[in-house]
């Protein structure tokens, strides 16, 4: 198998695993603050008090933001592309089959199996957590596709007119702008309309993923140049410089046989 081969396999498995896990972790609202051992930070936005609190999707989502930037980096938008509809088509997957599994009766000895846990009824608990993650599927993967093909073209965009340079910059606004859109739109479908959130509620928290979805894209840079050079190593100069040109001229994926 060509080295590029391996190399868009293995960035395409990440992809896809990272999209699937961002998905099923963002029910869970956690608290930065006490995850670090302080006590929560108040500030007030909208009207609303708020401390760092975030849907759980975003501890992931930074990861996907490099894989996205280095697939389309080295394979173009053909590429990411291919990968957003193939991610979306796994998440969709995924969506029915737990939609089945939440309504596949219980066995009875199941529902109460962890009372001495404090869990009442396994199945409630198993509905509450994947059904809520219904939602969560359903804006995310509007969001996904929404904000990966603005992404690929605000950095194919920038990758054009800089002649294959400054990644950091490319990386930094094609992020920032595609998740600005993806933040929202996302939340707004899970909550708002899903759960039935006030619009205030809803803006707040948005905001506090997009700040934080914002400063991990420039603090993770150091990585995404990290990965590069990675793959140029392995690759070899003249290789990994031939793969970026004939991505920045929509060529093929790969050279022929």
């Amino acid at each position: 198998m060509k080295k590029e081969v391996k190399i868009f396999v293995i960035l395409a498995t990440l992809f896809v695993a990272n999209a699937i896990l961002a998905e099923f972790l963002g029910v869970k609202i956690f608290s930065l603050e006490q995850t670090l051992g302080f006590d929560p930070i108040h500030y007030n936005l909208l009207g609303i008090d708020l401390s760092l609190t975030y849907t759980a999707g975003v501890i992931i989502w930074p990861f996907v933001f490099i894989l996205t930037d280095v697939i389309n980096d080295y394979f173009g938008h053909r590429g990411v592309r291919f990968l957003t509809i193939l991610a979306s088509v796994v998440i969709s997957y995924a969506f029915f089959i737990t939609y089945f599994a939440i309504h596949a009766h219980p066995a009875d000895w199941w529902i109460l199996a962890n009372v001495d846990k404090g869990i009442a009824d396994n199945n409630q608990a198993y509905k509450v957590i994947f059904g809520q993650g219904m939602n969560i599927i359903v804006g995310s993967l509007t969001a996904f596709i929404i904000g990966q093909f603005l992404d690929i073209y605000i950095f194919q965009w920038i990758k054009k007119r800089t002649n294959d340079g400054k990644l950091w910059l490319r990386a930094t606004v094609s992020t920032l702008v595609s998740q600005f859109i993806d933040s929202f739109v996302v939340l707004y479908i899970a909550f708002y309309i899903g759960q039935n959130w006030s619009i205030k509620q809803v803006l707040s928290i948005c905001f506090n993923n997009y700040f934080y979805k914002g400063f991990m894209a420039i603090a993770l840079i150091p990585l995404l140049h990290l990965v590069h050079h990675a793959i140029e190593r392995y690759l070899g100069k003249d290789k990994a410089l031939k793969m970026r040109m004939n991505a920045l001229h929509n060529k093929r994926l790969f050279d022929e046989p």
